[in-house]
Protein backbone atom coordinates (compact mmCIF):
# COMPACT_ATOMS: atom_id res chain seq x y z
CA UNK A 1 0.00 0.00 0.00
CA UNK A 2 2.85 2.39 0.91
CA UNK A 3 4.60 1.64 -2.41
CA UNK A 4 1.35 2.36 -4.29
CA UNK A 5 0.89 5.67 -2.45
CA UNK A 6 4.50 6.61 -3.15
CA UNK A 7 3.95 5.92 -6.87
CA UNK A 8 0.89 8.15 -6.88
CA UNK A 9 2.82 10.94 -5.17
CA UNK A 10 5.67 10.64 -7.66
CA UNK A 11 3.16 10.70 -10.54
CA UNK A 12 1.52 13.85 -9.13
CA UNK A 13 4.94 15.53 -8.76
CA UNK A 14 5.87 14.64 -12.33
CA UNK A 15 2.53 15.90 -13.62
CA UNK A 16 2.87 19.16 -11.70
CA UNK A 17 6.40 19.62 -13.00
CA UNK A 18 5.26 19.07 -16.58
CA UNK A 19 2.28 21.39 -16.09
CA UNK A 20 4.52 24.06 -14.56
CA UNK A 21 6.93 23.79 -17.49
CA UNK A 22 4.04 24.09 -19.97
CA UNK A 23 2.54 27.05 -18.12
CA UNK A 24 5.67 29.06 -17.41
CA UNK A 25 7.69 27.93 -20.41
CA UNK A 26 11.39 28.50 -20.92
CA UNK A 27 12.96 31.47 -19.14
CA UNK A 28 13.64 32.93 -22.58
CA UNK A 29 9.92 33.78 -22.89
CA UNK A 30 9.13 37.49 -22.92
CA UNK A 31 10.13 40.53 -24.95
CA UNK A 32 13.72 41.20 -26.01
CA UNK A 33 15.11 44.22 -27.82
CA UNK A 34 18.34 45.44 -29.36
CA UNK A 35 19.84 47.38 -32.23
CA UNK A 36 21.14 45.92 -35.44
CA UNK A 37 23.87 47.81 -37.29
CA UNK A 38 22.64 48.13 -40.87
CA UNK A 39 23.77 51.15 -42.84
CA UNK A 40 24.37 54.54 -41.24
CA UNK A 41 21.64 54.31 -38.61
CA UNK A 42 21.14 51.29 -36.28
CA UNK A 43 17.72 49.65 -36.47
CA UNK A 44 15.80 48.65 -33.36
CA UNK A 45 14.41 45.10 -33.36
CA UNK A 46 12.04 43.72 -30.73
CA UNK A 47 11.45 39.96 -30.40
CA UNK A 48 8.34 38.75 -28.58
CA UNK A 49 8.27 35.13 -27.35
CA UNK A 50 4.97 34.38 -25.64
CA UNK A 51 2.18 31.93 -24.93
CA UNK A 52 -0.58 31.54 -27.50
CA UNK A 53 -3.11 29.30 -25.78
CA UNK A 54 -1.44 25.92 -25.26
CA UNK A 55 1.39 26.69 -27.64
CA UNK A 56 4.12 29.31 -28.01
CA UNK A 57 4.47 31.98 -30.67
CA UNK A 58 7.06 34.49 -31.81
CA UNK A 59 6.67 37.88 -33.48
CA UNK A 60 9.18 40.53 -34.50
CA UNK A 61 8.85 44.32 -34.45
CA UNK A 62 10.99 46.78 -36.40
CA UNK A 63 9.62 50.05 -34.93
CA UNK A 64 12.11 52.22 -36.83
CA UNK A 65 10.54 50.93 -40.05
CA UNK A 66 6.97 51.08 -38.73
CA UNK A 67 6.64 47.27 -38.81
CA UNK A 68 5.07 45.40 -35.89
CA UNK A 69 3.85 41.87 -35.25
CA UNK A 70 5.80 40.18 -38.06
CA UNK A 71 5.05 36.43 -37.63
CA UNK A 72 8.03 34.17 -36.93
CA UNK A 73 8.42 30.40 -36.62
CA UNK A 74 9.99 29.05 -33.45
CA UNK A 75 12.55 26.49 -34.63
CA UNK A 76 14.02 25.98 -31.16
CA UNK A 77 13.32 27.44 -27.73
CA UNK A 78 14.84 26.48 -24.38
CA UNK A 79 16.13 28.10 -21.21
CA UNK A 80 19.49 28.83 -22.78
CA UNK A 81 18.91 29.23 -26.52
CA UNK A 82 16.49 30.32 -29.21
CA UNK A 83 16.22 29.96 -32.98
CA UNK A 84 13.51 31.56 -35.10
CA UNK A 85 12.86 32.05 -38.81
CA UNK A 86 10.91 34.89 -40.41
CA UNK A 87 9.89 33.70 -43.86
CA UNK A 88 8.22 36.94 -44.96
CA UNK A 89 11.55 38.79 -44.86
CA UNK A 90 13.81 35.78 -45.56
CA UNK A 91 15.55 36.08 -42.20
CA UNK A 92 16.60 33.96 -39.21
CA UNK A 93 17.88 34.64 -35.73
CA UNK A 94 19.67 32.18 -33.46
CA UNK A 95 21.16 33.02 -30.09
CA UNK A 96 22.36 31.67 -26.75
CA UNK A 97 21.35 33.20 -23.42
CA UNK A 98 24.27 34.42 -21.32
CA UNK A 99 24.07 36.97 -18.49
CA UNK A 100 20.35 37.14 -19.27
CA UNK A 101 21.05 38.47 -22.74
CA UNK A 102 20.41 36.77 -26.06
CA UNK A 103 23.69 36.86 -27.94
CA UNK A 104 23.47 35.66 -31.51
CA UNK A 105 23.35 36.31 -35.23
CA UNK A 106 20.58 37.78 -37.36
CA UNK A 107 20.74 36.61 -40.97
CA UNK A 108 18.78 38.12 -43.84
CA UNK A 109 19.19 36.77 -47.36
CA UNK A 110 22.13 34.82 -45.91
CA UNK A 111 24.01 37.93 -44.76
CA UNK A 112 25.04 37.59 -41.06
CA UNK A 113 24.87 40.50 -38.59
CA UNK A 114 25.64 40.16 -34.85
CA UNK A 115 22.63 40.98 -32.69
CA UNK A 116 22.46 41.13 -28.88
CA UNK A 117 19.01 41.41 -27.31
CA UNK A 118 18.24 42.45 -23.74
CA UNK A 119 15.02 41.90 -21.82
CA UNK A 120 12.22 44.40 -22.23
CA UNK A 121 10.82 46.82 -24.78
CA UNK A 122 12.64 50.14 -25.28
CA UNK A 123 10.89 53.14 -23.76
CA UNK A 124 9.43 55.50 -26.35
CA UNK A 125 9.39 59.14 -25.29
CA UNK A 126 7.14 61.60 -27.09
CA UNK A 127 7.36 64.77 -25.00
CA UNK A 128 5.21 66.84 -27.40
CA UNK A 129 2.17 64.57 -27.15
CA UNK A 130 -0.50 66.59 -25.29
CA UNK A 131 -1.86 65.11 -22.07
CA UNK A 132 -5.24 65.79 -20.42
CA UNK A 133 -6.81 67.81 -18.99
CA UNK A 134 -7.06 69.93 -22.14
CA UNK A 135 -7.97 73.65 -22.02
CA UNK A 136 -10.24 73.35 -25.07
CA UNK A 137 -13.33 71.54 -26.29
CA UNK A 138 -13.44 68.70 -28.82
CA UNK A 139 -16.32 67.19 -30.76
CA UNK A 140 -16.51 63.74 -32.33
CA UNK A 141 -18.07 63.95 -35.80
CA UNK A 142 -18.72 61.89 -38.93
CA UNK A 143 -19.20 62.90 -42.56
CA UNK A 144 -19.91 60.91 -45.71
CA UNK A 145 -18.39 60.57 -49.15
CA UNK A 146 -21.45 59.17 -50.91
CA UNK A 147 -19.63 58.60 -54.20
CA UNK A 148 -17.31 56.05 -52.59
CA UNK A 149 -19.69 54.84 -49.84
CA UNK A 150 -17.22 55.96 -47.18
CA UNK A 151 -18.14 57.32 -43.75
CA UNK A 152 -15.25 59.24 -42.21
CA UNK A 153 -14.95 59.66 -38.43
CA UNK A 154 -13.01 62.53 -36.95
CA UNK A 155 -12.45 65.07 -34.20
CA UNK A 156 -13.04 68.81 -34.27
CA UNK A 157 -10.76 70.62 -31.82
CA UNK A 158 -12.01 74.10 -30.90
CA UNK A 159 -9.69 76.97 -29.90
CA UNK A 160 -8.94 77.63 -26.24
CA UNK A 161 -11.56 79.96 -24.77
CA UNK A 162 -14.06 79.49 -27.58
CA UNK A 163 -17.66 79.12 -26.41
CA UNK A 164 -19.66 77.12 -28.94
CA UNK A 165 -22.92 77.76 -27.08
CA UNK A 166 -22.56 81.51 -27.67
CA UNK A 167 -23.41 80.97 -31.35
CA UNK A 168 -26.97 80.08 -30.38
CA UNK A 169 -27.38 83.58 -28.91
CA UNK A 170 -27.04 85.25 -32.31
CA UNK A 171 -30.14 87.25 -33.27
CA UNK A 172 -32.63 85.66 -35.71
CA UNK A 173 -32.59 86.48 -39.39
CA UNK A 174 -33.32 90.12 -40.00
CA UNK A 175 -32.47 91.12 -36.43
CA UNK A 176 -29.34 92.67 -34.97
CA UNK A 177 -26.77 90.34 -33.43
CA UNK A 178 -25.95 91.08 -29.78
CA UNK A 179 -22.57 92.57 -28.94
CA UNK A 180 -21.57 89.32 -27.26
CA UNK A 181 -21.81 87.33 -30.52
CA UNK A 182 -18.56 85.34 -30.94
CA UNK A 183 -16.30 85.63 -33.93
CA UNK A 184 -16.37 82.42 -35.91
CA UNK A 185 -12.94 80.79 -35.71
CA UNK A 186 -10.80 79.73 -38.63
CA UNK A 187 -10.67 75.94 -39.02
CA UNK A 188 -8.08 73.79 -40.76
CA UNK A 189 -8.82 70.28 -42.04
CA UNK A 190 -5.76 68.03 -41.67
CA UNK A 191 -5.11 65.54 -44.51
CA UNK A 192 -2.70 62.65 -43.94
CA UNK A 193 0.12 61.44 -46.15
CA UNK A 194 0.25 58.21 -48.14
CA UNK A 195 -0.87 54.97 -46.52
CA UNK A 196 -3.88 54.38 -44.29
CA UNK A 197 -3.47 56.38 -41.10
CA UNK A 198 -5.67 57.42 -38.24
CA UNK A 199 -6.76 60.97 -37.44
CA UNK A 200 -3.50 61.64 -35.56
CA UNK A 201 -1.49 60.61 -38.65
CA UNK A 202 0.11 58.07 -36.33
CA UNK A 203 3.33 56.67 -37.79
CA UNK A 204 6.69 55.53 -36.46
CA UNK A 205 5.41 56.02 -32.91
CA UNK A 206 4.58 59.70 -33.55
CA UNK A 207 1.22 61.49 -33.74
CA UNK A 208 1.95 64.67 -35.75
CA UNK A 209 -1.67 65.71 -36.29
CA UNK A 210 -2.47 65.36 -32.58
CA UNK A 211 0.44 67.69 -31.80
CA UNK A 212 -0.58 70.16 -34.53
CA UNK A 213 -4.24 70.20 -33.45
CA UNK A 214 -3.26 70.87 -29.84
CA UNK A 215 -0.85 73.67 -30.78
CA UNK A 216 -3.30 75.40 -33.13
CA UNK A 217 -6.10 75.20 -30.54
CA UNK A 218 -3.84 77.01 -28.07
CA UNK A 219 -3.27 79.70 -30.71
CA UNK A 220 -6.87 80.43 -31.67
CA UNK A 221 -7.33 78.00 -34.60
CA UNK A 222 -9.77 75.08 -34.85
CA UNK A 223 -8.97 71.81 -36.63
CA UNK A 224 -10.73 68.80 -38.08
CA UNK A 225 -8.67 65.62 -38.26
CA UNK A 226 -10.19 62.35 -39.45
CA UNK A 227 -9.37 58.66 -39.80
CA UNK A 228 -8.58 57.65 -43.38
CA UNK A 229 -11.22 55.50 -45.05
CA UNK A 230 -11.49 51.94 -43.64
CA UNK A 231 -9.13 52.96 -40.82
CA UNK A 232 -9.81 53.55 -37.13
CA UNK A 233 -13.46 54.48 -36.69
CA UNK A 234 -14.01 55.26 -40.41
CA UNK A 235 -15.99 52.75 -42.41
CA UNK A 236 -16.39 51.83 -46.08
CA UNK A 237 -14.61 53.02 -49.17
CA UNK A 238 -12.37 50.96 -51.41
CA UNK A 239 -8.73 50.91 -50.30
CA UNK A 240 -7.01 48.17 -52.30
CA UNK A 241 -7.38 49.94 -55.66
CA UNK A 242 -7.83 53.50 -54.40
CA UNK A 243 -5.77 56.38 -55.79
CA UNK A 244 -5.12 59.92 -54.61
CA UNK A 245 -8.22 61.04 -56.54
CA UNK A 246 -10.37 58.72 -54.41
CA UNK A 247 -8.86 60.07 -51.19
CA UNK A 248 -9.41 63.59 -52.52
CA UNK A 249 -13.15 62.91 -52.56
CA UNK A 250 -12.98 61.99 -48.85
CA UNK A 251 -11.33 65.34 -48.09
CA UNK A 252 -13.83 67.11 -50.33
CA UNK A 253 -16.63 65.61 -48.23
CA UNK A 254 -14.89 66.94 -45.13
CA UNK A 255 -14.83 70.50 -46.49
CA UNK A 256 -18.48 70.21 -47.48
CA UNK A 257 -19.31 69.08 -43.93
CA UNK A 258 -17.44 72.02 -42.40
CA UNK A 259 -19.25 74.55 -44.59
CA UNK A 260 -22.59 73.04 -43.57
CA UNK A 261 -21.52 73.15 -39.92
CA UNK A 262 -21.69 76.99 -40.09
CA UNK A 263 -19.64 77.48 -36.91
CA UNK A 264 -16.50 78.57 -38.73
CA UNK A 265 -15.10 81.51 -40.65
CA UNK A 266 -12.25 80.66 -43.03
CA UNK A 267 -11.94 76.95 -43.86
CA UNK A 268 -8.57 75.72 -45.04
CA UNK A 269 -6.55 72.56 -45.60
CA UNK A 270 -3.26 71.41 -44.10
CA UNK A 271 -1.86 68.43 -45.98
CA UNK A 272 1.26 66.41 -45.33
CA UNK A 273 2.99 64.79 -48.35
CA UNK A 274 0.18 63.15 -50.36
CA UNK A 275 -2.24 65.12 -48.19
CA UNK A 276 -0.72 68.33 -49.60
CA UNK A 277 -1.27 67.00 -53.13
CA UNK A 278 -4.93 66.54 -52.21
CA UNK A 279 -5.03 70.08 -50.78
CA UNK A 280 -3.74 71.51 -54.06
CA UNK A 281 -6.29 69.45 -56.01
CA UNK A 282 -8.99 71.04 -53.85
CA UNK A 283 -7.36 74.46 -54.24
CA UNK A 284 -7.47 74.17 -58.01
CA UNK A 285 -11.19 73.47 -57.65
CA UNK A 286 -11.62 76.59 -55.44
CA UNK A 287 -12.91 74.55 -52.52
CA UNK A 288 -10.51 75.74 -49.79
CA UNK A 289 -9.80 79.23 -48.46
CA UNK A 290 -6.11 78.56 -47.87
CA UNK A 291 -3.53 75.74 -47.91
CA UNK A 292 -0.64 74.68 -45.68
CA UNK A 293 1.51 72.28 -47.72
CA UNK A 294 3.89 70.24 -45.57
CA UNK A 295 6.32 68.48 -47.94
CA UNK A 296 3.78 68.63 -50.76
CA UNK A 297 5.17 67.35 -54.11
CA UNK A 298 5.52 69.94 -56.88
CA UNK A 299 7.02 67.68 -59.58
CA UNK A 300 5.68 64.70 -61.52
CA UNK A 301 5.32 61.51 -59.50
CA UNK A 302 7.86 59.35 -61.32
CA UNK A 303 10.45 62.13 -61.17
CA UNK A 304 9.88 62.60 -57.45
CA UNK A 305 10.04 58.88 -56.60
CA UNK A 306 13.23 58.34 -58.59
CA UNK A 307 14.90 61.26 -56.83
CA UNK A 308 13.67 59.86 -53.51
CA UNK A 309 15.07 56.40 -54.28
CA UNK A 310 18.46 57.73 -55.35
CA UNK A 311 18.76 60.07 -52.35
CA UNK A 312 18.04 57.24 -49.90
CA UNK A 313 20.50 54.91 -51.66
CA UNK A 314 23.20 57.59 -51.57
CA UNK A 315 22.63 58.28 -47.87
CA UNK A 316 23.04 54.54 -47.25
CA UNK A 317 26.39 54.59 -49.04
CA UNK A 318 25.18 52.98 -52.26
CA UNK A 319 25.04 54.16 -55.85
CA UNK A 320 21.93 56.14 -56.65
CA UNK A 321 21.55 55.56 -60.37
CA UNK A 322 17.86 54.65 -60.71
CA UNK A 323 16.27 56.08 -63.85
CA UNK A 324 12.65 56.97 -64.49
CA UNK A 325 12.36 54.25 -67.12
CA UNK A 326 13.83 51.59 -64.84
CA UNK A 327 11.60 52.69 -61.96
CA UNK A 328 8.44 52.49 -64.04
CA UNK A 329 9.31 48.96 -65.24
CA UNK A 330 9.49 47.49 -61.74
CA UNK A 331 6.84 44.78 -61.11
CA UNK A 332 5.96 46.33 -57.74
CA UNK A 333 5.12 49.59 -59.51
CA UNK A 334 3.07 47.97 -62.25
CA UNK A 335 1.10 45.91 -59.74
CA UNK A 336 0.05 48.81 -57.51
CA UNK A 337 -2.91 50.96 -58.57
CA UNK A 338 -1.96 53.85 -56.27
CA UNK A 339 1.63 53.98 -57.56
CA UNK A 340 0.55 53.67 -61.20
CA UNK A 341 -1.69 56.72 -60.78
CA UNK A 342 0.89 58.67 -58.78
CA UNK A 343 3.79 58.25 -61.21
CA UNK A 344 1.67 59.66 -64.04
CA UNK A 345 0.31 62.60 -62.04
CA UNK A 346 1.98 65.99 -62.44
CA UNK A 347 0.79 68.39 -59.69
CA UNK A 348 2.02 71.47 -61.57
CA UNK A 349 -1.33 72.21 -63.22
CA UNK A 350 -3.29 72.01 -59.94
CA UNK A 351 -0.72 74.11 -58.06
CA UNK A 352 -0.70 76.72 -60.82
CA UNK A 353 -4.52 76.92 -60.78
CA UNK A 354 -4.59 77.36 -56.99
CA UNK A 355 -5.29 81.05 -56.29
CA UNK A 356 -5.90 80.93 -52.53
CA UNK A 357 -3.04 81.75 -50.11
CA UNK A 358 -0.49 78.93 -49.69
CA UNK A 359 2.18 78.29 -47.06
CA UNK A 360 4.51 75.61 -48.53
CA UNK A 361 7.08 74.06 -46.19
CA UNK A 362 9.91 71.63 -46.96
CA UNK A 363 12.67 70.18 -44.79
CA UNK A 364 16.22 70.54 -46.13
CA UNK A 365 16.99 66.96 -45.00
CA UNK A 366 13.80 65.48 -46.46
CA UNK A 367 14.81 62.48 -48.55
CA UNK A 368 11.24 61.58 -49.57
CA UNK A 369 10.25 64.91 -51.08
CA UNK A 370 13.72 66.26 -51.80
CA UNK A 371 13.83 69.99 -51.10
CA UNK A 372 16.39 71.06 -53.72
CA UNK A 373 14.14 69.55 -56.39
CA UNK A 374 10.82 70.56 -54.88
CA UNK A 375 11.35 74.08 -53.54
CA UNK A 376 12.35 75.70 -56.87
CA UNK A 377 9.29 74.17 -58.55
CA UNK A 378 7.02 75.46 -55.78
CA UNK A 379 8.47 78.97 -55.98
CA UNK A 380 7.87 79.07 -59.73
CA UNK A 381 4.35 77.66 -59.62
CA UNK A 382 3.19 79.89 -56.74
CA UNK A 383 4.81 83.05 -58.09
CA UNK A 384 1.52 84.82 -58.82
CA UNK A 385 -0.41 83.67 -55.73
CA UNK A 386 -1.15 86.42 -53.18
CA UNK A 387 -0.13 86.02 -49.51
CA UNK A 388 1.78 82.83 -50.35
CA UNK A 389 5.00 81.79 -48.66
CA UNK A 390 7.54 79.07 -49.52
CA UNK A 391 10.01 78.16 -46.79
CA UNK A 392 12.83 75.60 -46.50
CA UNK A 393 13.85 74.51 -42.98
CA UNK A 394 17.48 73.53 -42.31
CA UNK A 395 18.12 70.04 -40.89
CA UNK A 396 14.44 68.98 -40.91
CA UNK A 397 13.32 65.66 -42.39
CA UNK A 398 10.07 64.56 -44.06
CA UNK A 399 8.22 64.65 -40.72
CA UNK A 400 9.72 68.08 -39.94
CA UNK A 401 11.86 66.70 -37.13
CA UNK A 402 15.42 67.87 -36.49
CA UNK A 403 17.36 64.99 -38.04
CA UNK A 404 20.89 63.73 -38.56
CA UNK A 405 20.60 61.94 -41.91
CA UNK A 406 16.94 62.40 -42.86
CA UNK A 407 16.55 58.66 -43.49
CA UNK A 408 13.14 57.17 -42.62
CA UNK A 409 14.65 54.75 -40.09
CA UNK A 410 15.51 57.78 -37.93
CA UNK A 411 11.89 58.89 -37.56
CA UNK A 412 10.98 56.69 -34.60
CA UNK A 413 14.34 57.19 -32.88
CA UNK A 414 13.85 60.98 -32.65
CA UNK A 415 11.88 62.08 -29.59
CA UNK A 416 10.68 65.28 -31.26
CA UNK A 417 7.45 64.86 -33.22
CA UNK A 418 7.56 68.18 -35.08
CA UNK A 419 9.95 71.12 -34.85
CA UNK A 420 8.59 73.94 -32.62
CA UNK A 421 9.50 76.58 -35.20
CA UNK A 422 7.31 74.85 -37.77
CA UNK A 423 4.34 74.83 -35.39
CA UNK A 424 4.87 78.51 -34.59
CA UNK A 425 5.21 79.51 -38.26
CA UNK A 426 2.04 77.64 -39.28
CA UNK A 427 -0.04 79.26 -36.54
CA UNK A 428 1.38 82.74 -37.22
CA UNK A 429 0.74 82.45 -40.97
CA UNK A 430 -2.85 81.22 -40.58
CA UNK A 431 -3.63 83.94 -38.04
CA UNK A 432 -2.25 86.55 -40.46
CA UNK A 433 -4.81 85.76 -43.15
Amino acid sequence: MKRHATSIILLIIATLAAWSQQTSGPVTLGSWSGKIKAGLTPLTLVLHLEHDGDSLKATLDSPDQGARGIPANIDHLSDDSVAISIKSINATYSACRRDDKLRGVFRQHGFPIPLVLTRGVPEVRRPQNPLPPFPYETEEVTFTNDTDSATLAGTITYPVGYDRTALSKVAPKGGRAPKTSPKKPTIVMLITGSGQQNRNEELMGHSPFLVIADYLARHGIATLRYDDRATGASRGGNVSNATTEDFMRDAEAGLRFLRQHKDFGKIGCLGHSEGATIAFMLGARKQTDFIVSMAGPAVKGDTLLVRQTNRILQLMGQEGNMTVDAYRRQPAVQGNAWVRWFIDYDPAADIRRTRCPVFALNGESDCQVVADQNIPALRQLLKGTKKSLVREYPSLNHLFQHATTGLPNEYSQIEETIAPEVLADIAEWINSL
